[in-house]
Formats: C-alpha cells, structure tokens, sequence
C-alpha cells in the first residue's frame, strides 16, 4: 500500500490503502469533535468557521481556527519535503517512513491528551491532530496520484457522485459500455473510502468514550503496524532486485 506509486498500483492496493487509513481517519476526526468539539480535518468547515469569526470580530477565535488550517497545510508541507528528500536519496519505502514518522507523532499527542491539564486539552490536541492528518492526507495523495484521499470526504463524495452520473448514462447508453470497467474501479473505491471513514468514526466514538486519548496511541500502534509492514515488502523488494542484478552481472 505505501510502497508502489501512481501508475505501479492497481485497484486493490488503492482499496486496501483507503479502508485502512480513512478508517484510522475517521476514528480520530469523530473522537476528537466527540472529545473537544472541534475537527482536525475539515478545512472547508474551519476556514468557513474562521469567516465567520473574523466577519463578527471575535479575534481570538478566529486566531484558533486559522491555526487549526496553519497546522494542516503546514503537515502535508512537512510530509511533501520528507518524501522528496527520501526521492532524491533513493528511499523506496520513503512514503511508508512518512507514515511511521505520523504514528510516533501522535503517540505523543495521545500521551499529551491523557496528561496534559484539562485547559491544554484543546490547544494542543486540535491543531496537533490537524497537522498530522495533513501529513497524512499529503502522503496519500501524493503516492496514489489524487485518486485516494483519507482523512475527509468532501472529494471522495464529489467524485462518487460523478461516477454514479457516468454510470447512470452507461446504463442509458449515451456512454460507451468500455467504460464500465473503469466506472465500477472507481465507484468501488470512492464506496470504500466513505465507508470505512464512517465506520472508523463510529468505533472511534465508542473507544475513546471507553479509553480516552489511548484510542490515539492505539491508532499510532495501527498506523506503525502498517508502515513496518510496507518498509519490509519494500526491502525484500529491494534485495530482490540486487541479487537479479548481480546474477546478470555475473
């Protein structure tokens, strides 16, 4: 899932990379609005937020929400200059790295939301949570070419809704019927990514009500599971190729 990039991946590893990161998405998204009432993860909702806070004058609020935007941008920023820098070096599980570096970094912010005092809750995780879910969103988007997004909806549920319209005119006729291969491919990934979003929201409710900020150290153990995972394909792949490569040398 985080090893093979852009034309290289097929549609199963896009589905497998959807239900697992969106669900780890959405559990954290709903946890955190449940806990503190805010969204790390939708833009549109807070910069429309930070409008309304600036048009009524309500400074320090709308302080808050652009930080909230700040820290977002500025993790898929962060992400884009790991990933390039593991690029020029050669790092074929760079992305994978990426992933592992989010895990770390949200054990951190679990361990902060289970101690920190109850006034530090809301400034450190919200805009933490933000950050690292634009990192995510950035390393997702980047290895599956935009055709996977996890950590909000919005283009996923555009998107469903225009292969529902395609698909709709194939049926009709006024498409042609090759298409219909390429139309399901994707309505089978917009369906899971939507899906699993919703259903890691709505077990990441129901955990963090019965565990607290530990849903958050649990979703960073997931999250290291996964990356380690693809770092091993991706050095079994790599010693693979080594040895082709000394045998034809040979």
């Amino acid at each position: 899932m985080l090893v093979r990039q852009g034309s290289h991946r097929n549609e199963k590893i896009d589905r497998g990379l959807a239900a697992s990161l969106a669900a780890i998405a959405g559990a954290l998204n709903a946890s955190a609005f449940y806990a503190v009432g805010f969204f790390s993860a939708n833009m549109t909702g807070n910069v429309s937020t930070l409008s309304d806070h600036l048009a009524v004058g309500q400074w320090l609020s709308a302080l808050f929400y652009g930080g909230i935007v700040m820290a977002f941008v500025l993790g898929a920023a962060v992400s884009t200059l790991i990933v390039n820098e593991g690029r020029r070096r050669g790092v074929h599980a760079i992305y994978a790295y990426s992933i592992l570096a989010e895990a770390m970094l949200l054990a951190i912010l679990g361990c902060a939301d289970l101690w920190l005092l109850a006034a530090w809750r809301v400034p450190v995780l919200v805009p933490g949570l933000a950050f690292l879910m634009g990192l995510q969103n950035a390393v997702v988007t980047r290895i599956s070419d935009a055709r996977v997004r996890t950590t909000h909806v919005s283009g996923m549920a555009t998107d469903l809704g225009i292969e529902l319209g395609i698909a709709f005119d194939i049926l009709c006729g006024r498409e042609p019927a090759t298409e219909t291969r390429h139309n399901l491919t994707k309505l089978r990934l917009h369906l899971y990514t939507i899906g699993a979003f919703l259903i890691g929201g709505i077990l990441g409710v129901f955990i963090y009500r019965a565990v607290g900020g530990y849903l958050l150290i649990l979703a960073a153990t997931l999250l290291t599971a996964i990356a380690l995972d693809a770092i091993r394909r991706a050095k079994r792949t790599s010693l693979g190729r080594s040895s082709v490569s000394s045998e034809i040398g040979l």
